[in-house]
């Protein structure tokens, strides 16, 4: 999602703002009147008021009774009202990454609704590899959004999750994201969108979510290119098996209710544009129950950016063809029209993008009248930033942050280290630790206010110009401060003036004189130093990790409202840190060799491939990596060595024998493989411990080495034993993608990897379940 237009199409919007007010409603703080509310006797007999009726019925009645300006300019985020229907504006940009967010004009905070719960960003969430959690989280944030929305400031269909693939360290909107594995971002994309819809049943909708930026979108502005402008060069092979992943899972798995369509190019059209990528894709292979909406003037973008379209109607007629029901931006409201009246647009496929639109609003219960007495209309300001709301934000973060080094210093101990000198730019700060995509939170904990709660603190913010940390001048007080105190913490790394929407790294570094802060400190420390990173983005520590005079490092993503109270636990031994982490931590080498114009995951010549699955190159800290206070033991207890899948359409059966088999060609409805792993904590302090499982394939060119098929998070008490299941399914997990984007199963040995334990399973085709 943009949050301002791209720079090409200012001059247009600019051109078109007057009318384009002049046609849609502002967002008000007061309730406006609800559609088909029975006190207005003009509308409640209207068919598409009659709540009884099946939604697609509802539905069609509804746009068969509207005209064709209505139609319009109802296909753009700030929808017109229609008050000969009953039917108010309605505004469909609101934002809930990580809490509810006032980013989105569709949401507003004020008078009962001040604030909003605050989660930590996504990538420290997934860090704590909870899919529980993380669906806990998207129940919390829609029963905020509910609860404001009944108070009339807030819509109801919410453009998260952001679950593109972290394919490289510098993009600025990794922090958006679960990480760089697809089955991890698959997860949390379904267990996210399932928490924030509400699996109501019956085809009701709790808030309607948004899986975004379809597809291959991870750049913004790097050395001059910018997502308007980009073209991503993917293969059918890295599309199938990596970037299409988490967004096949939010529509099939999570039944999300919209995706949205990204700014880029993919192989020479835009995503938003592209009926294969939309029409074919989403809605005929995934089977999308919703709708298809653009990334703010994407439309625009592709006409008059990226010059795909010879005329302006054309590209409104392009992107409805191919698929798109809805625009973020005045274009189709403009263009629409003229490309209906012109014969490029039947008007047959506007009224099906419409339907898809009432039909979600519908599913919201949008239609059925004043909303308190249906689902969830007893919600309002006392269920916003609750004591049990604040709690789960805390928890979120415990759970994420990531123990990266401990020299033996850590837990810090009350008793020893009564005076601890807090140092850095990040050492008190607030609107830092909230990320980007933020709302207005509940309140603050800072980390220098959360070390306080445990010792006495000595605060040295020290560094000029924030994170940038542009001079050394100050440097001696703080080391002054460090000799003076029993523990040291510096609280270093990046915010959102370095990674953020429109800005990616240039390289992984430290910003500033950061790194030689950090030196001269640990070398003047009386007692431990404990080197805290905030950020979304890997960072090259390596001078740390390296330095014997540096206790611990610990990762806190941003960590939301009460990141620093979740930082002083960890530090302090109250939390067990069990944190993973989602991304390769690179060496700065690694930047210097790969643009990040190149999309291809897979090595060659010259190239060292992108994330763990295909680099195998240095790296600083591995994905999936994290330590404990405790010491955590594998056993596997019972899994299967052999796994016969069986067949459905092949008639040759010596196909059977072969290397691998087409997908297409299996019956996927199979129970999972169930794996039994025994987690021993041999430590003295209780911890949760995540079980990591992965799979190599047989050897094929159409494989990656490894790759994640499995995970649980598991709480185990010290000196206690604990079985976890881990469940395999065979088409999902075992599959893998040949160059021709065929999803394929090996048949074969195939080797699992949980911790130091290796097993084996061997699976075949069952040539007896063949069906006609």
């Amino acid at each position: 999602m943009s949050r301002s237009p791209p720079i090409p199409t200012l001059f247009l919007l600019l051109t078109v703002t007057t009318l384009y007010l002049s046609l849609q409603p502002r967002p008000a703080l007061a309730r406006a009147p609800f559609a088909c509310d029975p006190a207005r006797p003009q509308t409640r007999a209207l068919k598409f008021c009659r709540a009884s009726l099946p939604i697609h019925v509802r539905a069609r009645d509804l746009v068969s009774r509207l005209t064709l300006p209505e139609k319009i300019r109802l296909v753009v985020n700030n929808a017109i009202p229609v008050p000969r229907l009953g039917i108010s504006g309605y505004d469909w940009w609101s934002e809930a990454l990580h809490g509810v967010s006032n980013i989105g004009p569709g949401t507003k905070f004020g008078g009962d609704f001040p604030a909003a719960t605050s989660f930590p960003q996504v990538i420290l969430t997934a860090a704590s590899f909870n899919a529980s959690l993380w669906e806990e989280i998207g129940k919390v944030v829609s029963d905020e959004a509910r609860a404001m929305y009944n108070g009339g400031l807030a819509g109801l269909t919410f453009w998260s999750p952001n679950v593109n693939i972290f394919r490289d360290p510098r993009w600025g909107r990794g922090q958006e994201t679960p990480g760089e594995d697809p089955l991890l971002a698959a997860h949390y994309a379904a267990r996210y969108v399932r928490g924030l819809q509400g699996n109501m049943g019956g085809n009701r909708l709790k808030v309607a979510a948004c899986c975004k930026h379809y597809t291959a979108y991870d750049i913004d502005n790097w050395n001059g290119v910018d997502r308007f402008h980009f073209n991503a060069k993917v293969t059918k092979q890295d599309l199938e098996d990596t970037y299409n992943v988490p967004f096949k899972a939010c529509v099939v798995d999570g039944n999300v209710a919209s995706v949205m369509c990204s700014y880029n190019q993919v192989n020479g059209k835009p995503t938003c544009a592209d009926p294969d990528l939309l029409k074919n894709t989403i809605r005929g292979q995934w089977h999308l129950n919703g709708y298809i909406v653009s990334d703010c003037d994407s439309v625009g973008t592709f006409y008059d950016t990226q010059h795909y379209t010879a005329t302006p109607e054309d590209a409104a007629a392009v992107a409805i063809q191919s698929g798109l029901d809805l625009d973020c931006g005045p274009f189709l409201a403009l263009h629409t029209e003229g490309a209906i009246n012109s014969g490029k647009l039947n008007p047959a496929d506007l009224d099906n993008a419409l339907v898809n639109l009432v039909t979600v609003q519908m599913r919201l219960g949008m239609f059925d009248g004043e909303p308190s007495s249906q689902p969830f209309g007893n919600l309002g300001p006392k269920d916003v930033c609750t004591p049990a709301h604040k709690q789960l934000a805390l928890e979120a973060a415990r759970q994420g942050i990531v123990l990266l080094e401990n020299r033996g210093s850590l837990p810090l101990s009350t008793t020893k280290h009564r005076t601890v000198a807090v140092i850095g730019p990040n050492s008190d700060v607030s609107v830092t630790m909230i990320g980007n995509y933020e709302g207005v939170p509940c309140g603050y904990t800072t980390p220098l206010q959360g070390i306080a709660r445990y010792a006495k603190t000595i605060h040295q913010t020290v560094c000029t110009g924030g994170v940038a940390c542009v001079s050394n001048q100050q440097f001696g007080a703080a080391e002054t401060a460090a000799r003076q105190a029993d523990a040291t913490v510096l609280v270093m790394g990046l915010d959102q003036t370095v990674e953020r929407e429109y800005k990616d790294r240039t390289g992984l570094l430290l910003p500033g004189h950061q790194q030689e802060l950090v030196q001269r400190v640990a070398a003047a420390a009386r007692g431990p130093t404990v080197l805290v990173l905030m950020s979304g983005g890997p960072i090259d520590v390596t001078f740390a990790k390296n330095n014997p005079r540096i206790s611990g490092i610990i990762w806190a993503g941003y960590p939301g409202q009460a990141g620093g109270r979740a930082i002083a636990d960890v530090l302090f031994g109250a939390t067990n840190p069990g944190g993973k982490l989602p991304m390769t931590w690179y060496p700065q080498s690694y930047v210097a060799r790969v643009p990040m114009t190149n999309m291809a995951m897979r090595p060659s010549r010259g190239y060292p491939g992108r994330t763990y699955r295909f680099y195998k190159g240095p790296v600083v800290y591995p994905f999936g990596y994290g330590l404990s206070y405790g010491r955590f033991t594998h056993t596997l207890a019972r899994a299967p060595t052999q796994a016969a899948f069986s067949l459905t359409t092949i008639r040759n059966t010596t196909l059977a024998a072969t290397s691998s088999i087409k997908m297409a060609h299996v019956d996927c409805n199979a129970p999972s493989l169930p794996v039994h792993v025994d987690v021993k904590n041999t430590g003295d302090v209780d911890g949760s411990h995540t079980i990591l499982v992965f799979s190599t394939p047989p050897e094929g060119k159409w494989a990656e080495e490894r790759k994640l098929v499995g995970f649980e998070k598991a709480h185990v008490l010290a000196g206690s034993t604990k079985r976890v299941r881990v469940d395999i399914h065979v088409c999902k997990h075992m599959s893998v993608v040949d160059q021709f984007g065929v999803r394929r199963i090996p048949v074969g040995q195939h080797k699992l990897e949980i911790g130091d334990v290796m097993h084996q399973i061997t699976l075949q085709a069952d040539l007896g379940e063949i069906r006609n």
